[in-house]
């Protein structure tokens, strides 16, 4: 933290320096104005910082990881960006060395770079985050058995509910809707915190508010796992553990660990999967499919719950022939990108070859949803939080 306020001050000083030399003699206006906005901007700033570096209680209560979430999006919406700017002013001023001055047209760019670069963080985090999304995916099997061609499935993931801390009403209207989609299966696929236990608060309440004809079924991701608590000792990540399986279980969903389960649709017998997943990248970790599997004697349909997309590539897609479709999460198509009809791309796909969307390998297939809530920055910019609705078709 100490590094942090550092920096901080260091960015307060110089921009006012730069606005000052840019400004004052050009426009007093304008600069009066410009420190005006800096000083609100400002002030907001430190409040955060503040409420970060003193907070009291414990680390992974919901207020603190909101807060922390808050702290880094202003980092990245209004700190780095005057850095931006100050950079460019001292470089023009440094080409302008022997004359006196500065480069006008350098600075003047880089105060709009800045203003745009906070407007775009700024409606990522008050609109895009919010901007849920329903992606309704066909799915066609060979095959299918008749009584499961018209199935459909709900899938959730990456809730992080400590960034629903000051938006419980929004979180409640998605399952809202959610349930009067009537979905034959409700899935979840991890990751229901970012640190801790903590964070889960009284949010059991609004998930139960949505439900599938066949059940609700969840498992674990790595963030559920207690692996990023900086204060956890292994005791501790054991019993977050224990608590959050006795959360996902309050919400209404039963929770798949390294198991399966046979559902009864019709005359059809539909096999639940689901495998935990612990670990950080690159070393994350997943339960064993051929343990979860073990006894599954036929089934006419396999369906598996793995939080890690890289799963399907690693054990999935040539070891495992007989899952018909997998369902993951994990990547939030790291909040940013492009998404459009006709192209996508996100950074996260140079992590994750699979990294929102269906994908397929034979007859198998394979959904990576890119998750209803937010990790770390707490913005997306154009990749809008997500609600997978999947239909099995016969082909």
């Amino acid at each position: 933290m100490l590094i942090l306020l550092f920096i901080l001050i260091i960015s307060e000083f110089l921009s006012l320096i730069v606005l000052r030399q840019h400004l004052f003699n050009f426009s007093r206006t304008a600069y009066y104005i410009s420190v005006l906005i800096h000083f609100i901007l400002s002030i907001w700033l430190w409040i955060i910082f503040i409420a970060v570096s003193r907070y009291p209680g414990f680390f992974d209560s919901p207020d603190n990881v909101s807060n922390q979430m808050a702290l880094i999006g202003l980092i990245c919406g209004l700190v780095i960006p005057r850095f931006f700017y100050i950079v460019l002013h001292y470089s023009g001023k440094l080409a302008r060395i022997k004359t006196g001055g500065h480069v006008r047209w350098l600075t003047t760019a880089g105060l709009i770079a800045a203003g745009v670069i906070f407007i775009v963080t700024a409606a990522g985090t008050t609109v895009g985050r919010f901007n849920y999304k329903y992606e309704n995916v066909s799915v066609g099997i060979k095959g299918l058995h008749k009584d499961l061609d018209g199935f459909r499935i709900v899938q959730i993931s990456d809730l992080h509910l400590s960034g629903f801390y000051h938006h419980a009403r929004s979180l409640e209207n998605v399952l809202k809707k959610i349930n009067e989609l009537h979905p034959d299966l409700m899935i979840n696929t991890g990751d229901f915190v970012t640190f801790g236990w903590r964070e889960l608060g009284r949010n059991d309440t609004i998930l139960l508010k949505a439900s599938g004809k066949y059940g609700s079924f969840a498992i674990r991701g790595n963030h559920d796992a207690g692996t990023y608590h900086p204060y956890f000792t292994e005791a501790d990540r054991k019993n977050n553990i224990l608590l959050i399986r006795d959360f996902i279980r309050s919400c209404g969903y039963n929770l798949l660990e390294n198991e399966h389960i046979i559902l009864r649709v019709g005359s059809a017998n539909l096999a639940l999967i689901g495998v935990t997943t612990g670990g950080r990248y690159p070393n994350v970790t997943h339960g064993d499919i051929d343990t979860a599997m073990a006894g599954l004697d036929s089934s006419d349909f396999n369906l598996l719950l793995t939080h890690d997309p890289n799963h399907w590539l690693e054990k999935v897609k040539d070891e495992r022939k007989d899952i018909n479709l997998t369902l993951s999460g994990h990547t939030h198509g790291m909040q940013m990108g492009i998404l459009t009809k006709k192209f996508r791309w996100s950074p996260s796909k140079y992590f994750y070859p699979h990294w929102n969307g269906l994908y397929s390998g034979g007859e198998q297939y394979h959904y990576v949803n890119r998750g209803l809530g937010v990790l770390a920055i707490p913005f997306r910019i154009w990749m809008p939080p997500e609600i997978t609705v999947i239909t099995l078709n016969r082909k």
